[in-house]
């Protein structure tokens, strides 16, 4: 049936794009590949205001919210060494797609945080300023190569660190929606781990050789240069090099209209310490994805240490505060909800300012995301080979939709879930999740796509999911024939890009997932 294979499917990248970097680089954790770009010089600073739209329904009503004033990132090219270091996952020409990518030293003064009362539930949270220290990090951009292209938007992903190198889940999942629309992608290596190395929260396959030694280690003569007080920094740096990019700088002399800070995993941790305690500081991002958060926050930590992931996956649950005006795209998986990252404690309503999407048979990493890594992992089942990028390609759209415009995203079904005991999602006679947003594999199903792991739970496997066949004989209860199942899975394509939750441009891609050849008769 070919279900274990990650496969590539219309409107991807093909397989023919290699993936660069240096033998044995690759890696897969946590959602998460690691990547670096090539050169170019740019600079800036200074602060402005940008007109962000509140809406509470098909009309917006514009007002003006102006960012604070503060430090900015100086930029200068990073040159030399073994040149671009990739881990996996990402193509190797973005050329292909009419960009460029360019990378770039970031540095200046950074100022760490603490907090002015507890940190509660509602996510309220007060910040106020501690101390400061120099950083000298590592921003990664990839923008049109014609400026005439650019969409004015720029997405800044949080580079991931839980594999012990920075890696960019969100491009991997979103580029081709970014590409397309013309809008800047800018990876921050915001975490001192990426950096400077440090403990691995996740190994997978692949990581041998880099996983944990950062990109100093890596590349001394490329990134020898690189400094990062530690994490307690992370947040104003993340800023810093907004502002910088904001005022124009790796943009290609193009000034943004609209910055959306973006992260996955532990790095959605971090976006929900940001949106709640730094946003209100800086009203620097005028929209912000969050992509598989738990049900807490990254905490803050003292200079020279790195954040505590496993202090996050225990800690207080906190939703996202709901009085500022930037709005916040919360996508969520299976695993994410009842899994490991245990996120049920904090889900919260649908509002003006926050939408949630809960997507069915979907798991915190998949096939997708891990590429060629996928085959390599023993979890007694082949791992989740969802089409989860999909609807965040989607989610991506209708988040810049309504920081643009107003309008709001449609609200998404979200999943059936047991509280009699511990939370658990509630599943068919088949395995396959009740409620979320159902995408045509699930409702039309050869195999049970879940975020539930195979028999062999080590760590990585909790997060991966499965991809278990449906036998012959079901298939047959379910599917008189090839055309029946067929018809079926186009109509539900077809209803699932009428409801917002797949982009017209990627029915190809949606199609691809079917497997009429598993019907027998």
């Amino acid at each position: 049936m070919g279900i274990s294979r990650p496969r590539w499917r219309p409107g991807e990248p093909p397989a023919g794009w290699r993936l660069r970097g240096r033998r044995g680089t690759s890696l897969a954790a946590l959602a998460c590949v690691a990547v670096v770009g090539l050169v170019s010089a740019c600079g800036g600073g200074g602060g402005d205001a940008r007109s962000t739209p509140t809406a509470t329904g098909p009309a917006a009503v514009t007002r003006t919210v102006p960012r604070v004033a503060g430090p900015v990132a100086s930029f200068s090219p990073l040159t030399g060494g073994k040149g671009v270091f990739v881990a996996a996952g990402v193509p190797e020409n973005v050329g292909a797609g009419g960009y460029v990518e360019q990378e770039f030293a970031a540095a200046g003064t950074a100022t760490s945080y603490q907090p002015d009362g507890p940190l509660t539930g509602d996510g309220r949270w007060s910040f106020v300023s501690d101390g400061s220290a120099p950083y000298r990090t590592r921003a990664l951009v990839r923008r049109p190569a014609d400026p005439k292209r650019f969409s004015g938007t720029v997405i800044l992903e949080w580079l991931n660190v839980s594999g012990g190198v920075d890696a960019d889940p969100e491009w991997t999942t979103l580029h081709e929606e970014i590409m397309r629309a013309g809008d800047i992608w800018v990876g921050v290596s915001a975490q001192s781990i990426g950096v400077s190395g440090g403990p691995v929260a996740v190994v997978a396959p692949g990581g041998e050789g880099t996983a944990g030694k950062g990109l100093k280690t890596i590349d001394p003569a490329r990134y020898g240069s690189l400094e990062h007080p530690g994490d307690g920094f992370a947040f104003d740096i993340f800023t810093q090099v907004a502002r910088a990019v904001g005022a124009g700088a790796g943009t290609g002399g193009e000034k943004p209209k609209r910055l959306v800070a973006a992260g996955e995993s532990q790095s959605a941790f971090a976006m929900v310490t940001y949106y709640n305690g730094v946003q209100p500081l800086t009203h620097e991002f005028d929209g912000f994805l969050i992509h598989s958060r738990g049900k807490a926050g990254l905490p803050l930590a003292a200079p020279g240490e790195h954040a505590d992931l496993a202090g996050s996956l225990g800690g207080v649950p906190a939703i996202l505060r709901t009085d500022q005006d930037a709005p916040v795209m919360n996508i969520q998986t299976e695993s994410d909800i009842t899994g490991i990252l245990d996120a049920f404690p904090a889900r919260q309503p649908d509002s003006d300012r926050f939408r949630d999407w809960e997507v069915a048979g979907t798991a915190h990493a998949d096939a997708h995301l891990l590429g060629p890594n996928a085959g390599a992992m023993d979890c007694g089942l082949p791992v989740n080979d969802g089409p989860m990028h999909v609807v965040a390609k989607a989610a991506l759209r209708a988040l810049l939709r309504w920081v643009s415009t107003g309008t709001a995203p449609v609200v998404a079904p979200r999943f059936e879930v047991d509280t009699t005991g511990t939370p658990q999602i509630r599943r068919d006679a088949d395995g396959i999740a009740l409620g979320g947003i159902r995408t045509p594999p699930v409702e039309v199903p050869i195999a049970v796509l879940s975020g539930a792991p195979g028999p062999n739970s080590s760590v990585i496997c909790l997060l991966l999911g499965s991809t278990r066949a449906l036998s012959a004989s079901r298939l047959t209860q379910l599917y008189p024939n090839k055309a029946d199942y067929q018809r079926r899975y186009d109509a539900a394509t077809t209803a699932a890009i009428k409801a917002g939750f797949v982009l017209p441009e990627d029915r190809a891609a949606m199609t691809a997932y079917a497997e009429p050849s598993a019907i027998q008769n």
